[in-house]
């Protein structure tokens, strides 16, 4: 074994009733660089993130770490060993400060009392060597989630990590917040910490990481120094095949208005006016913050709006509740798929069914045959791949889950849909299937409002960008003034 080797797996293999999540899996970690894991919704990279942190067992093969093979591991184990796991959502004590968070289960102080003067003079420490300005008295559910996710990094270091895993990190983060991340994760490299970095952002990879190992179907298919690979042949690893069209061209000639907003307000967001056209995908951009979620929820009516307007196909619509939007013909994909999109204990049809229980449910008795065609019909549109129509929800992939949620807003016969960070955790595979579909859409008169923070994909799918910074409206930009450093300006409020 080479001796810049700190952790190896050898033969790691991972079973489920009818699924084998790793298949004889060997992969090699050099300390203090910043190695990308990538691979498609179901490749395996989280099974064996779980494997490695101690949080499943694997049915055989085995861990070598600094020297040590082991043929299992457990959280307290691995902790001990310097492995840390910075999981894609976020694993945090909201009611409890940055300071108790980050020091959270362990001993600073006597035996029955905590030394809260020394556990923040540490949490000082640590921040000022990652550049980060946080009060260590500040309760995290007061903090924004570029905040909660550095909180998370400093809780990381405190415990002398020495492997690092990161998923989906910048997942919840702007542009200027990224940056910071990057230099933190170039601050750890420096320091000789191994950066394990799962992302479904290949323009990530490329600028932080010095090698990428794809996995697919559980198992492991490459390895390749970044600066002798390139964006094709990683995506043609990932799924096996080249994808060679990124971003659907538009067919459709957009029509008359279906949605316009005239100077509405509340929930954080100030006067905002503007439509969207039927056949059309309008982008909405901004900074973390800026409050694109907050209009969307206002307009769906999860949210009160304080003033303004809402007209629907030129009428004047009053929206007080989500009921209130869908019957309205307003869908809204939620950013939080798993919280606010989906009943995760559920089956598909149940949840593809849920918004219209009413109308196949004549006398109080859901009528299950047209409950069951309606699903199908969707299923099978939407190519949901899913073993039964009633599978748990929790069971399907990211991209998968993202297709129930549209099947719901479709067999409510919404044609104004909101999709808020549509490919958020999704693969590059499976991002393709949700552009083709977004685009097929518009093309037969769907409306719809796109709200990310992939600024290349809000490029690639928008007709037109809406802008938004600190609540207000900054700004509208046709296609043919498309520019990222353009609508960063109108986001940041210097243009």
């Amino acid at each position: 074994m080479d001796s810049d080797i700190v952790l190896s797996l050898r033969n790691l293999v991972k079973r489920y009733p009818g699924v084998l999540a790793l298949d004889h899996v060997s992969l090699d970690f050099r300390a203090g660089e910043v190695h990308a894991l990538l691979g498609e919704n179901g490749a395996g990279k989280s099974t064996l993130v779980k494997v490695v942190g101690g949080a499943i067992e694997p049915d055989s093969g085995t861990i070598r770490i600094n020297g040590h093979e082991f043929t299992r591991m457990n959280p307290h184990l691995a902790r001990s060993l310097g492995i840390e796991v910075i999981h894609q959502e976020f694993n945090l004590v909201p009611p409890l400060s940055v300071a108790e968070n980050i020091f959270l289960g362990d001993r600073i102080g006597g035996q029955y009392l905590v030394d809260f003067k020394t556990m923040k003079q540490r949490v000082r420490e640590i921040f000022q060597q990652l550049n980060i300005t946080i009060d260590p008295d500040r309760r995290v559910r007061d903090l924004s989630p570029a905040q909660q996710r550095l909180v998370e990094i400093a809780k990381a270091v405190s415990k002398d990590v020495r492997v690092l895993i990161m998923d989906e990190p910048t997942a919840p983060l702007s542009v200027a917040e990224v940056e910071h991340m990057f230099e933190i994760v170039a601050e750890l490299r420096r320091r000789g910490v191994t950066v394990i970095y799962i992302s479904h952002r290949l323009e990530e990879v490329f600028r932080i990481a010095d090698r990428v190992s794809v996995m697919r179907d559980g198992r492991y298919v490459a390895t390749r120094a970044t600066a002798d690979t390139n964006r094709k042949e990683l995506i043609s690893l990932m799924v096996g095949r080249e994808l060679t069209e990124t971003y659907p061209p538009s067919k459709a000639t957009p029509s008359h208005v279906a949605l316009e907003i005239k100077n509405l307000s509340g929930n954080g967001v100030r006067d905002i006016s503007f439509s969207v056209r039927k056949g059309e995908i309008l982008g909405l951009s901004g900074l973390v913050g800026a409050g694109r979620t907050e209009l969307a929820m206002v307009i769906f009516g999860a949210a009160p709006a304080e003033r303004g307007e809402i007209w629907v196909n030129g009428q004047c619509v009053t929206i007080k509740s989500p009921a209130d939007a869908i019957r309205h013909g307003i869908g809204l994909l939620p950013e939080d798929r798993k919280g606010q999109g989906l009943f995760l204990e559920m089956g598909v049809k149940w949840n593809v069914c849920f918004p219209i229980i009413r109308r196949i449910s004549p006398r109080g008795l859901v009528d299950t045959k047209a409950e069951h065609e309606i699903a199908a019909k969707y299923k099978e549109r939407l190519d949901i791949r899913t073993p039964s129509l009633d599978q748990r929800v929790k069971n399907l992939s990211g991209g998968n889950q993202q297709k129930v949620i549209l099947a719901k807003a479709l067999a409510a016969e919404s044609d104004i849909l909101i999709f808020d960070e549509p490919t958020k955790g999704i693969d590059v595979g499976t991002k393709q299937e949700i552009y083709k579909l977004m685009r097929e859409l518009a093309n037969n008169g769907i409306a719809i409002i796109m709200i990310s923070s992939d600024m290349q994909e809000l490029l690639g799918m928008s007709d037109r960008i809406v802008v938004l910074c600190e609540g207000q409206f900054a700004g509208e930009v046709q296609r043919e003034q498309f520019s990222q450093n353009y609508i960063l300006d109108l986001a940041s409020g210097t243009h």
